[in-house]
């Protein structure tokens, strides 16, 4: 059976996906430790394994027999990978079929930059896919950053579909909260445009964020969990606290930014 999906451009970097693993590892790791089956994917890991690697490292501080399998497309990639395998970690070709031995579910599967290149009307029917791959009370994380990690929005899914749209940035280097919105996923990007529930929320985040100006004095923190604050007043249904904000997350019920129509490719001509 040929691998189901294409080959991405394989940009990486070391360090790349610290803060969507930093979550996983905050968040999903009870799931981890009750899991029968620890196997965790992250499909698409790109021209180099730099992301498998640290997975690996992180997760094992949640449970020291979590193994991670890097999936790739590209057979050079699973070649060049092989050096980097060892015990717990290993690197195989597949796609969006997840090819694991012996009928095995993960436990979770990440997928980051890979559904960039894609178009939104295929999104759903690929996290379709991938969540029927996944074991009872497993987790799909599906989300883009830049290139160096300072900027990352995830959707995470269960077997039922999305749950949550995760934005986490380098304080330090936020100029506004809008800014996230060129790291949307597929799912989302496109959907940055008035009438469009994204668009209100990152509109209204960007108000509460100049309205917290003054709280820039005692450091970016600070200022960004007095505007996540105003986000809750306001009444967006964050699933997160001040735990999570303090690592400059926020983490928002996915019903409540879902696309507000259905998708209309552009015209041509």
């Amino acid at each position: 059976m040929n691998p189901i999906g294409t080959v991405t451009r394989g940009t990486t970097n070391p360090n790349r996906l610290r803060r969507m693993d930093r979550w996983i590892a905050a968040t999903f790791g009870a799931a981890l430790r009750r899991s029968g089956d620890p196997v965790v994917v992250d499909l698409g890991y790109g021209a180099a394994p730099w992301t498998a690697v640290e997975l690996l490292t992180r997760l094992r501080t949640v449970r020291t027999d979590t193994e991670v399998v890097g999936i790739e497309i590209d057979p050079a990639r699973v070649t060049a990978a092989a050096p980097y395998a060892r015990e717990g970690l290993r690197f195989v070709r597949g796609g969006f079929e997840v090819p694991l031995p012996a009928g095995r579910r993960p436990t979770l599967i990440r997928a980051a930059n890979v559904l960039r290149q894609y178009g939104e009307a295929e999104v759903a029917a690929v996290w379709a896919r991938l969540c029927d791959r996944l074991a009872p009370g497993g987790l799909l994380v599906e989300g883009t950053c830049d290139e160096i990690g300072r900027r990352h929005v995830w959707v995470a899914l269960g077997p039922e579909g999305p749950r949550t749209v995760t934005f986490a940035t380098r304080l330090g280097s936020l100029e506004w909260p809008s800014d996230l919105a060129e790291r949307l996923p597929k799912a989302l990007i496109h959907r940055n445009v008035p009438g469009e529930p994204v668009h209100a929320f990152l509109t209204e985040f960007d108000r509460a964020w100049a309205a917290a100006a003054p709280f820039g004095a005692l450091g970016a923190r600070q200022r960004w969990i007095r505007s996540v604050q105003a986000l809750r007043t306001a009444g967006w249904p964050l699933t997160d606290g001040p735990a999570r904000w303090r690592q400059g997350e926020v983490t928002v019920r996915w019903d409540a930014l879902a696309p507000a129509r259905p998708f209309v490719p552009a015209q041509r001509g």
